[in-house]
C-alpha cells in the first residue's frame, strides 16, 4: 500500500491503511541501516524490501533485495540511518494523551512557576469545571516539603483544581478540591494512601497514592468523544518519537474497546500491548474468553494483567525493608499485605496472564519475588515461567534479591531516565548502600537478565533517546554528573538500543514478529537525522525522528 503524503512535519496518518491502494513491494536503498538479529548480532544494512502487506522480505545489500523483490517501487534514503522501530515496554497511553491536553508542569522550576501557570491555565480555560495537570516536583523546586492548597489557592481558588506529581503517586489539590471530595482533619488515611498533615494534623492539600482516590471519585467523568481526542493525542506523539510499539500499563474496558476499534478502522498507528489494569471488574468482563494473544495483524494484544505493589521513591510511598534514610519514621507504603496481592497475582496466574507488577521499594519488590516464587510452580500447566512474569521498575532491590529475578525467571521491566530523574534525591533517600541495588541495569544483564526498556510515559518523557542515553551515559541532557552517575551500571549502546527493541519484543512475546529487521517480521522502523553509532554519546538525546513506518506504512514523516 502507498504511504499517504503527510501536510506537515506533526501529521500523523488517521488511517494508516486503511484506504490506500494496492501496490506492488517497495524497496528502501541507500540506507544507513542498523539491527540486531535474534543472535545479537548488530547487522549492517544499505537495502530494505517489504511487501504490500508490510512483512519484511529482505535486509541487506542491494543486490539481495533486488534478488528478492525485482519489480519493486525504490525509495532513495539518501544515506539516511535506518534503525528497528523502538518499543516502549512501559508507557500510560491515555495518561500521556491526558498530559497532552492539560496542564503540563513537567517544566516548572519552582513553586512560582508551577502557580503561574496553573493561574495561567485557568484564566485560558474558563469553561472547564475542574482544572487538571500533571508533572510537579517539589524535589526540583527545592522546597524540602510538598506544596500546599493554601498555596494552590493563591492561583485558582474558585474552581476545583487536583495537579498530579510528576510520578503520579501523589496529587495536589486546593482548598475547592478537598472539599468536593469531602477531605478533613477526621478523615483517616486509606489503606495504602497517605493524607500529608501539619502539625496541627490538618489536610494540607497532598494526597500520596491511594489516598488520591478519595479525589478521582468526584472528578467528571471522561466521556468516549473525549477519550477518542486523548487517544489521537498519544498515537500522534508516540509516531513523532519513533515508537512504532507500546506497552500500555493498565487498560480498562473503556479503553480496549477503542483500541480494538481504532485497529480494526486502521487508526491504530502504533502497535500496543495491553496490561489490563488490577483484577476487578475490568478483568472479570475482559478475561471471560482468555488472554487475546494478537488482534488485527499483531497491532493490539491484551494478555497481561498490571498490579502495584507499592508507591514512588519521590514521594515516599516505595515501601522499604528499613527506614527512608532521609525519614527515619517511614517505611513508605505496601498497598496490600502479602496474601492479598499473591492472591491477586494467583488469580492473573489462573487465567493464563502475564502477570507484571510495579514494585519500586527493595520491600516491595521483595513481596512480589515472593509471590512469583509460590505461584509459577503452581500455574506450571498455565504457562508458569513461559509466560515471562514481569516486576515493572524493579527499582530499588536488595543486592541478595537481584538474583532471584534470574533463578525465579522473573522479567526486570526498567526505565533508564528514571535513574537519571532520581539521582538528585535516590540516594538521600535510601542512603549509601541500597543504593548499590539501585537502577542496577549492569548487574541485571550480568546475570543474564532481559531488561525490558521503556519511559513509564508520561511521568518520562515518551522520546526513547533520551532512555538509550541515559542508558549508556547515566548522565542528564546536560552531562551531569561528569563521570555518569554510579557509571559502572550503565550499558553499551548496543545493550541499549536491544532493550529498546527486541528484548522489550520478548518481554511482550512478540520477538518473532516485531523488535528487528528480519525476514519475515513487521517492516517497523523507522529514519533518524543521526547515526547513533558514530556520534558522541552525549548528544544521543539529541537524534530526531524522520520517518516513522509501522507494516511498511509510514504513520510519521518531519517535512
Amino acid at each position: 500500500m502507498r504511504p499517504i503524503p503527510l501536510p506537515c512535519c506533526l501529521a500523523i496518518l488517521a488511517a494508516f491503511g486503511a484506504a490506500a491502494p494496492a501496490q506492488a513491494d517497495t524497496v528502501l536503498d541507500n540506507a544507513n541501516g542498523y539491527t540486531l538479529n535474534s543472535r545479537n548480532e548488530l547487522l549492517r544494512f544499505t537495502s530494505l524490501a517489504f511487501d504490500d502487506e508490510g512483512r519484511i522480505l529482505a535486509v541487506g545489500s542491494a543486490a539481495q533485495t533486488r534478488a528478492k523483490a525485482p519489480k519493486a517501487r525504490h525509495i532513495d534514503l539518501q544515506g539516511k540511518t535506518v534503525l528497528p522501530g523502538l518499543i516502549d515496554a512501559h508507557g500510560h497511553v491515555f495518561g500521556l494523551g491526558e498530559m497532552l491536553t492539560q496542564l503540563d508542569l513537567a517544566g516548572s522550576a519552582t513553586l512560582a512557576d508551577a502557580l503561574k501557570a496553573a493561574t495561567d491555565y485557568a484564566r485560558a480555560n474558563p469553561a472547564h469545571a475542574w482544572l487538571r495537570g500533571r508533572g510537579w516536583n517539589q524535589e526540583i523546586w527545592k522546597l524540602g516539603r510538598f506544596p500546599t492548597a493554601a498555596e494552590l489557592d493563591g492561583a485558582v481558588a474558585d474552581r476545583p483544581i487536583w495537579l498530579e506529581r510528576v510520578d503520579g503517586h501523589a496529587g495536589w489539590a486546593n482548598t475547592r478540591a478537598m472539599q468536593l471530595a469531602g477531605i478533613t482533619r477526621d478523615t483517616p488515611d486509606p489503606a495504602g494512601g497517605k493524607i500529608v498533615r501539619d502539625a496541627d494534623g490538618n489536610a494540607t492539600g497532598v494526597l500520596i497514592d491511594a489516598a488520591q482516590d478519595l479525589v478521582a471519585k468526584v472528578l467528571p467523568k471522561q466521556s468516549e468523544a473525549q477519550a477518542r481526542v486523548v487517544l489521537d493525542r498519544a498515537l500522534q506523539q508516540i509516531a513523532q518519537m519513533g515508537l512504532t510499539s507500546v506497552h500500555d500499563a493498565g487498560v480498562n474496558v473503556g479503553q480496549d474497546a477503542l483500541y480494538r476499534s481504532y485497529a480494526d478502522q486502521g487508526k491504530l498507528t502504533a502497535r500496543v500491548y495491553g496490561m489490563i489494569g488490577d483484577v476487578g471488574a475490568d478483568f472479570d468482563q475482559l478475561s471471560a474468553r482468555g488472554p487475546l494473544k494478537t488482534y488485527a495483524s499483531d497491532l493490539y494484544a491484551l494478555r497481561a494483567v498490571k498490579l502495584y505493589s507499592d508507591g514512588a521513591l519521590g514521594s515516599r510511598g516505595a515501601a522499604l525493608i528499613a527506614p527512608y534514610s532521609d525519614e527515619p519514621k517511614s517505611l513508605g507504603l505496601l498497598f496490600r499485605q502479602n496474601a492479598d496481592i499473591h492472591a491477586m497475582m494467583d488469580k492473573a496466574m489462573r487465567g493464563g496472564y502475564q502477570v507484571n507488577v510495579h514494585a519500586i521499594g527493595d520491600a516491595g519488590n521483595r513481596q512480589i519475588l515472593d509471590g512469583y516464587q509460590q505461584l509459577i510452580a503452581r500455574y506450571k500447566s498455565k504457562g508458569g515461567a513461559a509466560l515471562r512474569h514481569r516486576v515493572e521498575h524493579a527499582q530499588v532491590v536488595a543486592p541478595s534479591d537481584i538474583a532471584r529475578f534470574k533463578t525465579i525467571g522473573i522479567v526486570p521491566s526498567m526505565q533508564p531516565t528514571h535513574a537519571t530523574s532520581d539521582m538528585n534525591m535516590a540516594e538521600q533517600r535510601v542512603g549509601p548502600e541500597r543504593i548499590k541495588g539501585a537502577y542496577a541495569w549492569r548487574t541485571f544483564l550480568k546475570q543474564g537478565s532481559r531488561i525490558a526498556c521503556g519511559s513509564d510515559f508520561p511521568v518520562e518523557s515518551s522520546n526513547p533517546f533520551f532512555g538509550i542515553h541515559a542508558a549508556v551515559t547515566r548522565q542528564d541532557a546536560a552531562g551531569r554528573p561528569a563521570a555518569g552517575w554510579y557509571a559502572n551500571e550503565a550499558m553499551t549502546l548496543k545493550e541499549a538500543l536491544r532493550c529498546f527493541t527486541l528484548d522489550a519484543a520478548w518481554a511482550g512475546h512478540q520477538e518473532k514478529t516485531t523488535g528487528s529487521l528480519e525476514k519475515g517480521k513487521w517492516a517497523d522502523f523507522i529514519v533518524v537525522d543521526q547515526d547513533l553509532f558514530t556520534m558522541p554519546a552525549a548528544d544521543i538525546h539529541k537524534v530526531g525522528v524522520l520517518q516513522t513506518w509501522v507494516a511498511g506504512r509510514q504513520v510519521f514523516k518531519k517535512e
